[in-house]
């Protein structure tokens, strides 16, 4: 969309990275097609607005500062998420309410948790302004294959063989294309 080019080199350590998360999607004890299939449809669109916001935080008509751009897309993300909540989550109002009221620490679990959102949206928009989209697609399969490797730990959730060889084969992925990235600098 921006007719950006990368070096080959950044686009040879692509491979592993993608073909570290097929092997650990396909590796997968819990494996649905479908869900794979929402998981590549999810993925593109966060591919488009890791994209987007690129430009608008590079554009030089724009003036857009990662601040800014908080500011505008935090209200539209309420518009569209809590409509969805509300239908999908059945009676989580009133639910809450009753966490609320039972226990007063499930408010500042929740302002916590905003808290962080916060955060990690406005991290989100830095290092796509100072690095770019690509990275930050990069970056997001490495964090991936990190919430794997804590879920097991601490969930004990089951993993197979092919899929500790995928997400290995990520990290090793993005490993290379930290490395091509400084070379090209």
């Amino acid at each position: 969309m921006t007719f950006k080019r990368e070096a080959w080199l950044t686009y040879l350590t692509l491979v592993p990275v993608v073909t570290g998360v097929v092997i650990a999607s396909g590796g997968e004890p819990s494996f649905h097609l479908f869900g794979f299939i929402i998981c590549i449809a999810a993925t593109a669109a966060r591919a488009l607005k890791s994209v987007l916001q690129g430009i608008l935080l590079s554009s030089e008509g724009e003036k857009l500062n990662s601040m800014n751009l908080l500011l505008y897309m935090a209200p539209m993300a309420v518009v569209f998420l809590l409509p969805a909540t509300l239908i999908m989550e059945e009676n989580v109002v009133g639910i809450t309410l009753a966490l609320a009221r039972d226990d007063v620490k499930i408010i500042w679990y929740l302002l916590f948790n905003s808290t962080l959102a916060y955060f990690v949206h406005l991290t989100n928009f830095l290092v796509t302004k100072h690095t770019s989209a690509l990275t930050l697609q990069v970056l997001g399969n490495a964090k991936g294959a990190v919430a794997v490797v804590v879920s097991i730990l601490i969930f004990k959730n089951p993993v197979s063989v092919t899929g500790m060889m995928g997400y290995a084969l990520t990290v090793f992925g993005v490993i290379l294309y930290s490395e091509a990235k400084k070379r090209s600098k």
